[in-house]
């Protein structure tokens, strides 16, 4: 049976004062009920935040991580140097890792085996942009995406990948996407999984939603079916606004 996620994405944001001080908030009072709950805060308040929430069930995770296991990478984390520090979860494929940082679904392909060869969990995250959805391209981008970062696994090897789907169009641009889109575009892509491995790996995966989850819409889009929980961006970073949306469940 598949997990309810609320996992909150703090990008670059909040120092070391700042980020003990939300997660303190936090771990006081989120009751996660069904749902399991995950942050992420930047590289250097990792471990600090591993220390606060050493007595609690939010596990902390990271924003990202380098593919090669050491070398000359300046600047770079490894999965070794994660797990180090007792991070065993990690946010590949952001949106905003592939638009700034030109990072590919080949490129993201080999994150995934480092991170899956290393024992740790993978939230994949991918999505159309705007001009996708107009076209009606949007479920081809999504299943391309999908084939050549993670198709090449085992069936097996589906239990440490958590879905995220992200509809670039509707984060920042003035449009909106409704729950009933999420749902659409969060059953399509359980089909496809199915398709490519069978019905118990695709009932079985987790997918989260990414398009902007607010404590106002919560509710609604974590009623979907097909919608198991969301990865949410700056209302994780207001602790009564994360509050409400990991006890919409």
């Amino acid at each position: 049976m598949r997990k309810y996620i609320v996992a909150g994405n703090w990008k670059m944001n909040n120092d070391l004062t700042e980020t003990q001080s939300l997660l303190k908030a936090l771990k006081h009072e989120t009751n996660s009920g069904n749902a399991q709950v995950i942050v992420a805060p930047t590289y250097v308040n990792l471990y600090p935040a591993i220390e606060v929430l050493k007595d609690s069930d939010i596990i902390v995770a990271a924003q990202n991580m380098h593919q090669n296991a050491s070398g000359a990478f300046t600047g770079e984390i490894s999965a070794a140097m994660l797990k180090g520090i007792g991070v065993t979860t990690v946010i590949l494929g952001h949106s905003e890792r592939r638009a700034y940082f030109y990072e590919s679904d080949e490129l993201l392909a080999q994150k995934v085996d480092t991170a899956l060869s290393n024992d740790m969990r993978v939230i994949f995250c991918f999505g159309e942009e705007l001009a996708d959805r107009q076209s009606g391209n949007h479920e081809k981008i999504v299943e391309s995406q999908l084939r050549n970062a993670l198709f090449h696994l085992s069936a097996n090897q589906w239990s440490k990948i958590v879905l995220a789907y992200e509809p670039v169009w509707a984060i920042g641009t003035g449009e909106t996407a409704s729950p009933e889109q999420a749902q659409d575009m969060h059953a399509f892509i359980r089909k496809v999984v199915g398709g490519k491995y069978d019905a118990t790996t695709a009932d079985n995966v987790t997918i989260l939603y990414g398009g902007s989850v607010k404590p106002a819409n919560a509710k609604e889009i974590f009623s979907k079916p097909d919608v198991d929980g969301g990865l949410i961006g700056g209302a994780a970073l207001k602790a009564q606004d994360f509050f409400e949306i990991v006890n919409a469940f």
